[in-house]
């Protein structure tokens, strides 16, 4: 009896709480959520799923910040359950139930699109999955890079605070360098407008200038054009970069130059100095070598 008469107090509570922050509201004890995951389409669309686990007794959970549409709870036979919710959609109450719940609505007005990339501000502090659309291969959260290959579209944030930012068809320059007999591409993607590009081989370094600040530009590297490490300027000032997807051939160095100017990147060798097999064939070198060194010592 006593917990019929709770269950109908926080019902009614639910139905009369104006409008506000569900962080700072709570009708019940928080929600146990065994997994978060937010999915993406190409057109900007945000469908969410939270998976609940059971409880004998009402459990609020908050849902991610933006417009929730389309609320629904099922239970594990995908049969829908009551549905109580606060403030302005910003939490919803899960009753009593001995299997786990299912939360899922559609949230809108949060991938936001400007001069053709997507954003979001994106906080929610549990670990959540993200499921991206297939045409993407890079993306970059806080301004770092992850690059996809030829994986499933999706990464996992843990206490999740980031800026997500993404875009689709980005601009492909490719860049034709020609040393003696050889041919070399260096691929810069970005939306920003490039000229005057340029390699110059005593000086170990690739630039270009770009006419457009805040723009992610990044630099797909042969790896016998140009080799690591690498410092990366942007006019005079040395300029945070990262680097990665390495395989042996190219590397990816991205950046977000805040100004226009020239971007110099320098390396430690170039095309024809030192090829990108010596290292290789001077640590076999050295493999062989060891057993006689042993035995001359020995003798």
């Amino acid at each position: 009896m006593n917990g019929k008469i709770a269950l109908f107090f926080i019902i009614s509570l639910v139905l009369v709480i104006p409008s506000t922050n569900a962080q700072e509201v709570n009708v019940s004890e928080k929600a146990n959520q065994k997994s978060v995951k937010v999915i993406i389409d190409n057109e900007g669309n945000v469908h969410v799923k939270h998976v609940v686990s059971s409880s004998n007794s009402p459990r609020q959970m908050n849902l991610i910040d933006g417009i929730a549409q389309n609320i629904s709870i099922t239970d594990e036979e995908g049969k829908k359950q009551a549905l109580a919710t606060v403030g302005n959609n910003d939490a919803v109450i899960i009753f009593p139930s001995t299997n786990d719940s299912t939360v899922e609505y559609d949230l809108k007005q949060v991938l936001l699109q400007k001069d053709s990339v997507w954003t979001w501000d994106f906080r929610y502090l549990q670990t959540t999955s993200f499921i991206l659309p297939d045409e993407l291969d890079l993306i970059f959260v806080n301004d770092r890079p992850i690059y996809f290959d030829d994986k499933k579209r999706g990464f996992t944030c843990h206490g999740c605070q980031m800026a997500l930012e993404y875009s689709f068809d980005e601009p492909k320059k490719i860049m034709e360098v020609n040393w003696e007999d050889k041919k070399f591409l260096v691929e810069i993607r970005t939306f920003a407008d490039i000229e005057n590009f340029n390699f110059e081989q005593p000086e170990k370094l690739i630039s270009f200038k770009i006419n457009d600040s805040n723009r992610m530009v990044t630099n797909v590297i042969p790896l016998e054009l140009l080799w690591g490490p690498y410092a990366v300027f942007l006019d005079d000032e040395k300029k945070l970069f990262h680097q990665y997807n390495n395989n042996g051939t190219h590397t990816w160095v991205s950046l977000r130059p805040d100004t226009a100017g020239e971007i110099t990147i320098i390396g430690t060798t170039v095309v024809p100095e030192f090829p990108i097999i010596a290292p290789l064939a001077i640590g076999f070198l050295m493999i062989l070598m060891v057993p006689f060194m042993k035995k001359f010592s020995l003798h």
